[in-house]
């Protein structure tokens, strides 16, 4: 029921049927209570500076927009950093250091499988994972990093950072609960908003293809990877953040007599263990001159007011 409401829900936000577009104006009313309230939420915050350079990726709407490769672009090309978010899915709560910038600490149900996709992609990165950015960050500044990453942190008002959005597209701009968009970028609010073939450009590389393969993913608006698929005996959804089992994989490729699960490595972290066949969607992104120069000109020029702050 759960893997059913949730890929409804995808669809009624995203692609909506008539009747998904009848809800979704009934809905509208709620939807006006429900945006005022985020701009009051808004309107009431004051940015907190934690003296160090603070960068967020994410987006507006609900679902998934790749936040993820991003950071993991972004974070690569800095030393002494640190990734902090939130950790969907996790079975723990707290904050907790998933890795220290040497070596994975905890497991994957431990710290979610974004973290660890963080960790085993950042070897170099501290990642920690707390329902508090604001302890996550002061947790990263004691660790000696120098710049921090958030993941999904726009809403973080009382956060000063620089914010990265993500357009994503939609036939609905209503606000929650009639259409997908948590919060808008507000008046007054400064961010970079980035879109995909002017900012950044997705490469997807196949690894250990097999003449038969299911693709088997959890990871929100799996739609996503149509474009970068090759051809598969079938596509099987979960829910995002979803735990596989091994027996419900091992019947999947009994029931299709598929050679191999096509997955994402968001999803692989999560089943690594259970010595599966298993082919890869690798994805890479190639960042615009233009994009990274604005992100390392902000690093830059905050550092450097860091670091005189402190001689005075």
């Amino acid at each position: 029921m759960k893997q059913f409401l949730t890929l409804w829900g995808e669809r009624y936000f995203y692609a909506p049927n008539l009747f998904q577009k009848l809800l979704s104006l009934l809905l509208w009313p709620l939807s006006l209570l429900y945006c005022a309230m985020m701009k009051l939420r808004y309107k009431s915050k004051r940015a907190h500076d934690f003296k160090i350079p603070i960068i967020s990726v994410g987006n507006l709407t609900v679902g998934g927009s790749g936040k993820t490769p991003i950071v993991s672009s972004l974070a690569a090309r800095y030393e002494n950093v640190a990734i902090v978010l939130r950790g969907y899915g996790r079975k723990s709560k707290g904050m907790i250091v998933v890795s220290d910038g040497k070596k994975v600490l905890v497991d994957v149900a431990t710290g979610g499988d974004e973290a660890m996709l963080y960790a085993n992609a950042l070897s170099h990165a501290v990642v920690i994972v707390s329902e508090k950015r604001e302890r996550g960050i002061e947790k990263a500044k004691e660790m000696g990093c120098t710049l921090v990453f958030l993941d999904d942190g726009y809403n973080k008002h009382q956060i000063k950072k620089l914010d990265i959005l993500i357009e994503v597209k939609s036939k609905n701009n209503f606000c929650l609960p009639a259409g997908p968009y948590r919060e808008r970028l507000w008046r007054g609010k400064n961010a970079l908003v980035i879109q995909e073939d002017r900012e950044f450009k997705r490469n997807v590389k196949l690894i250990d293809a097999t003449d038969k393969m299911v693709l088997v993913t959890a990871i929100a608006r799996a739609e996503r990877l149509d474009p970068y698929l090759p051809k598969v005996i079938e596509k099987v959804y979960f829910e995002d953040h979803h735990y596989f089992t091994k027996r419900e994989l091992e019947a999947i490729l009994e029931r299709t007599a598929a050679e191999s699960l096509l997955m994402t490595l968001k999803d692989y972290v999560k089943i690594r263990q259970f010595n599966l066949p298993v082919s890869l969607l690798e994805l890479s992104l190639e960042l615009s001159d233009r994009f990274v120069t604005q992100v390392d000109t902000y690093v830059t020029e905050n550092i450097s007011i860091r670091e005189s702050s402190n001689e005075e």
